[in-house]
């Protein structure tokens, strides 16, 4: 695979590492090594994780778009990495009773339904991209998330928001998916 280890595809091989680890501030608060910390770091780390791979997404994506550093890997990598960051954030954020499991399962059920599309579309050499409302989906989420997970005024809010805008961009999805199948 010549040129698969490319900064996008490393920032993306670091989101992987980073999901996990943000799921164990959140979820594993027993630890005998968090024993001394307060909580409210627990969520600040948590947060601060969050956004340091937010961030490696949208760099990872801008520079194998601008440098053609995009490969096989990275697209494969970069979905996977992305969908893990959200899922640990999601799952933790419902465990810590943050948010909605009805708001959670809606979600995690798009983004699995849409994956499986794209992955019969890409089969049949049809091309469904992320579409702009799609990109918008995932900013809201991240912006969601990032509220629940500080304990931020609106972040229930911003998360049926995020509901409302993931849904809709599954239904683009299907329509592109059906438009280009005929």
């Amino acid at each position: 695979m010549k040129g698969a280890f490319n900064i996008p595809n490393i920032l993306a091989f670091i989101r992987l590492l980073l999901a996990p680890l943000m799921f164990v501030l959140l979820v594993n608060r027993d630890l005998p090594l968090f024993a001394s910390i307060h909580p409210s770091w627990l969520d600040f780390f948590a947060a601060f994780i969050f956004v340091l791979a937010s961030v490696t997404d949208f760099f990872d994506g801008y520079i194998a778009r601008e440098f053609n550093q995009i490969t096989i890997l990275g697209a494969i990598l970069d979905p996977l990495a992305d969908k893990m960051l959200t899922l640990a954030a999601f799952l933790g954020l419902m465990m810590l009773h943050r948010a909605s499991p009805w708001a959670i399962f809606l979600i995690l059920t798009r983004e699995l339904f849409i994956t499986g599309l794209r992955v019969n579309a890409a089969a049949k050499g049809i091309d469904i991209s992320a579409s702009w409302m799609g990109k918008v989906k995932t900013v809201i989420q991240m912006i969601a998330i990032g509220f629940l997970l500080m304990q931020w005024p609106f972040g229930n809010a911003l998360l049926w928001l995020a509901v409302a805008i993931t849904l809709y961009s599954g239904y683009e999805y299907i329509l592109s998916f059906v438009t280009n199948a005929k």
